[in-house]
């Protein structure tokens, strides 16, 4: 009965800890898989409980105390799977069962299957009780698996990688006369790159990366995937968090022409300095100029304009005369106007698309767009057609009559103090923000929350931050005026915001939701 007893025991840990490994695993994904950065994100959540769950088990084993044990166990495993399941719902970001994220689970599995295979052949003897401990230690302790399945998978993945790459490589080389944009910067260039598509969409027959698809992995399935032999143009978002990673992309793609949207203090916690994040950002116009290529910089980034020299670039922007210069601009509730300088012609511009950042974004993709042959008048259509896009200034009906701007996916200094100004211009209105701050600026952090805090508290008219200790930064700036202490709030989380939220809303508010942060930030 003993033997019965143990091996349902080690089942039923196995199963609570295939459980516990999806918060694991959700965590290492948001962390881009990087072992470092998910250490990081353990130190701060140790898993104490299922240490302590891990003490317990081992007790009742040295006692002998069978029957409790199994009980235990079960205990475990029930309340392993309701965690779980609880959690996933109610993140942010819930774990994505991508095909690296079920090879990972396989060889998580593996242990256990191998453990529980091992004990039923070797009973009690030196063999089964090894398998016993490593089924205790793995099935209580759920980190030391995750690394462990992490490293069996990486060769599998590395495969994968290098067959994939060269895949979408051999793809591009049979597209003799593809066009090959890249769009990188610190903020800005996802939404760019939709608006760039949508224009150009007037003239050619184009792919462009969905969604943030902007890691080399992303971009080769995009090629691989969407690529036909009638694609004229290809538009390539590229991402980075450390210094090279633009060039791995371009060795991939070869860009013909290049849009840096902006550099600023992002990714810090990685890149270490903002010389680093242009270093890297302009080694898309350096593989752009290998193929004598163009490359158009915005100018109105402070941090571009004073590291580069304007005659070997394409500048645009709104706050001097560069080479296309958007003027003239005026904003209401429906959108936004202003005359862009196209050269030696203008052309007049209407958008439902909110903010300074905006008017940008678009003169940047309508002056590549020039620069590729498209009409002006097909030009100034595509941009009136233009929708807001998903959780970036995305102006929609809300809760009890409400408005609702979702700049949910904002998460630069510069973009958040913008949309903080586009609340306020909504005059005789409530006006609302919910924000957990902003993220990865290294030494900076502080610094630019402290400021969007001061920026809230001159244009809202109540503040609601996430987290206790990461909104403190904020809480310090409002605390610093003379706005109503008693309309600044505090929640645990996004749903606790919104409830307090909610005792506020009828058809004269709006809410801004700036930045929405994964749940491995929040505390």
């Amino acid at each position: 009965m003993e033997f019965y007893l143990l091996i349902a025991t080690l089942a039923l840990i196995s199963i609570g800890s295939v459980f516990n490994s999806i918060r694991q695993l959700q965590m290492l994904q948001q962390n881009s898989y990087f072992p470092s950065r998910y250490t990081g994100w353990l130190i701060k959540n140790l898993p104490l409980s299922q240490t302590i769950c891990y003490f317990l088990a081992s007790v009742l084993l040295y006692f002998n105390l069978y029957y409790v044990l199994v009980v235990f166990a079960l205990i475990y495993a029930v309340v392993s799977i309701i965690i779980a399941i609880k959690t996933q719902k109610n993140s942010i970001k819930p774990l994505i069962f991508t095909g690296r994220i079920k090879r990972q689970l396989a060889f998580y599995i593996l242990p256990f299957i191998a453990a529980v295979t091992l004990y039923s052949i070797f009973g009690n003897n030196l063999v089964g009780r090894i398998s016993l401990l490593v089924t205790f230690i793995l099935g209580f302790i759920n980190p030391i698996n995750t690394y462990l399945s992490w490293a069996l998978a990486l060769p599998i993945e590395k495969a994968f990688a290098f067959y994939y790459i060269n895949d979408a490589k051999r793809i591009l080389k049979n597209h003799k006369n593809l066009i090959v944009i890249g769009i990188t910067g610190s903020y800005g260039k996802t939404t760019t790159k939709f608006i760039l598509n949508r224009i150009l969409s007037e003239k050619y027959n184009t792919v462009c990366t969905p969604q943030s698809f902007n890691t080399p992995m992303g971009i080769v399935r995009t090629i691989r995937e969407q690529l036909k032999p009638q694609t004229q143009v290809f538009i390539c978002e590229m991402g980075a968090k450390n210094v090279g990673d633009i060039k791995e992309i371009c060795n991939i793609v070869h860009p013909d022409f290049a849009l840096i949207t902006s550099v600023g203090a992002q990714h810090l916690e990685t890149f270490k300095s903002v010389d680093n994040v242009f270093k890297t950002k302009f080694e898309l116009a350096d593989a752009v100029a290998k193929k004598q290529g163009k490359t158009f910089v915005n100018g109105d980034s402070a941090e571009i304009l004073s590291r580069i020299d304007k005659s070997n670039f394409l500048v645009y922007g709104s706050s001097k005369d560069f080479d296309f210069t958007a003027k003239n601009i005026t904003y209401g509730k429906t959108g936004s106007e202003f005359d862009l300088n196209l050269g030696d012609e203008a052309i007049h511009l209407n958008s439902r698309l909110l903010g300074l950042h905006s008017i940008i974004n678009i003169s940047g993709a309508a002056s590549l767009a020039y620069e590729l042959g498209v009409n002006p008048k097909d030009i100034a259509f595509a941009v009136s057609s233009l929708n807001a896009y998903e959780h970036r200034l995305e102006l929609k009906p809300y809760y009890n009559g409400s408005l609702l701007i979702d700049d949910a996916y904002n998460a630069n200094p510069e973009g958040s103090i913008e949309a903080v100004r586009v609340l306020g211009s909504f005059d005789g209105m409530q006006k609302i923000i919910i924000t957990p701050g902003l993220i990865e600026l290294g030494k900076k952090e502080y610094e630019c929350n402290y400021n969007l805090g001061l920026e809230a508290s001159k244009f809202c008219d109540i503040i609601i931050f996430v987290g206790i200790n990461r909104s403190k930064p904020m809480q310090e700036a409002v605390l610093s005026t003379d706005f109503d202490k008693e309309k600044m709030f505090v929640a645990e989380s996004f749903m606790a915001a919104y409830e307090i939220f909610q005792k506020f809303a009828d058809s004269n508010t709006v809410l801004l939701i700036e930045n929405d942060l994964p749940d491995n930030y929040l505390n």
